[in-house]
């Protein structure tokens, strides 16, 4: 199961730090993702990260204002996201990839967890 949470109500120009923790089917021998889906919006890939950390990719939208990291001793994922536009505001859901490297499609993840709700005020 994944759990993520952090998210909330900030303002524009703000950060948050959105965290994902795994238990029991999970394995940090696979990937990592975070999605997001706005309102009335499809879903879309945020950032993934390797099964070691390292290699990670961002999505256009966030790249250069948000970092992907993990702790495998924990079993945690994180998202850090600064600089926060309202065009952010999203549910924000993590998933467990398929394989050791990552992937922009949510095809490639099995294992998602439940959202956590990012609010951007202008």
């Amino acid at each position: 199961q994944l759990q993520a949470s952090g998210g909330g109500l900030v303002q524009a120009g703000g950060s948050l730090r959105l965290a994902c923790t795994s238990s029991g089917r999970t394995s940090s021998n696979n990937a990592m993702g975070w999605f997001r889906q706005p309102p009335n919006k499809e879903r879309e890939f945020v950032a993934t990260i390797a099964w070691r950390g390292g290699a990670a990719s961002y999505g256009d939208s966030v790249k250069g204002r948000s970092t992907i990291s993990r702790d495998n001793t924990r079993n945690t994922v994180y998202l850090q996201m600064n600089s926060l536009k309202p065009e952010d505001t999203a549910d924000y859901y993590c998933a467990q990839g398929l394989r050791p490297y990552g992937s922009n499609k949510a095809s490639e993840y099995r294992y998602w967890g439940q959202g956590t709700l990012v609010t951007v005020s202008s």
